[in-house]
């Protein structure tokens, strides 16, 4: 369908090109790197005894993940070999919808958290610090959200802090990359994720083009990142309809 569209020259935003970023973290990885921006040391494998053979070029500990995924599911740790090859060959072991696993260095985080800072339009709309001290399953979006679903009936949920927080004034130069990377990869609406070390290094290791967002993030931060898009695809339309008047009246 994207094909079709571009092939009538009909706008698109987020193109077959952004597509085809979404289903490939190698190819983000690669666009990534284009662009200077730092990616963790990742190995790809075919393949169970591949995977084991590629896991063993890390020296500390590692994470797998599937080539083509989503909100972080099949992301494991692991702290050395023994432990993957345990789990490769049992009937545990999940592969990739395309085949391909990656073997990633597992960057450690002192508190725990990750950032995800979102574009609409191709500009910076706000940052989300993500807690995944619970895991690397962080879909912001409602429907991912757990909640009080397994609540045994009669008791009281435990309150706990919020995972989801969007940092009020984040300003890093790491935007700016970010931006001109989704400028190049014909991306208008996106959310990439980046961790950093102990020593504040940053690392980015995943581009969502079809990111979604957090209500109640949003809500106690007063930012909506959907009106934000329906914004910007009105004002495209608007700059669309503009266009196509101006042609026919030279016509």
């Amino acid at each position: 369908m994207l094909a079709w569209l571009e092939s009538h020259r009909r706008r698109v935003i987020n193109d077959s090109r952004a597509l085809q970023l979404e289903i490939n973290k190698l190819a983000q990885y690669g666009a990534l790197a284009l662009h200077g921006i730092r990616t963790p040391r990742t190995v790809a494998a075919v393949g169970r005894e591949h995977i084991i053979e590629a896991a063993k070029s890390f020296e500390q500990a590692f994470i797998t993940k599937h080539n083509r995924a989503g909100k972080g599911l099949g992301v494991r740790l692991f702290p050395d070999i023994s432990s993957l090859e345990a789990y490769v060959k049992s009937d545990a072991f999940e592969d990739s919808v395309d085949g391909v696993t990656l073997i990633q260095e597992y960057i450690r985080s002192p508190e725990q958290v990750i950032t995800r800072v979102e574009f609409v339009g191709g500009k910076f709309l706000y940052a989300v610090q993500v807690d995944t001290s619970l895991g690397f399953e962080i879909c912001p979006a409602d429907v991912c959200q757990v909640g009080d679903a397994f609540c045994p009936v009669g008791t009281a949920p435990v309150a706990t802090p919020p995972r989801f927080n969007i940092l009020k004034g984040f300003s890093h130069p790491i935007v700016g990359a970010y931006e001109r990377f989704i400028a190049a990869n014909g991306i208008g609406i996106a959310g990439i994720e980046f961790i950093a070390d102990a020593e504040g290094e940053l690392y980015t290791y995943d581009v969502n083009t079809n990111t979604n967002y957090n209500t109640a993030a949003e809500a106690l931060a007063g930012v909506y990142g959907m009106r934000m898009i329906a914004r910007y695809l009105g004002d495209e339309l608007r700059r669309l309809t503009r266009a196509d008047a101006r042609a026919a009246v030279a016509a």
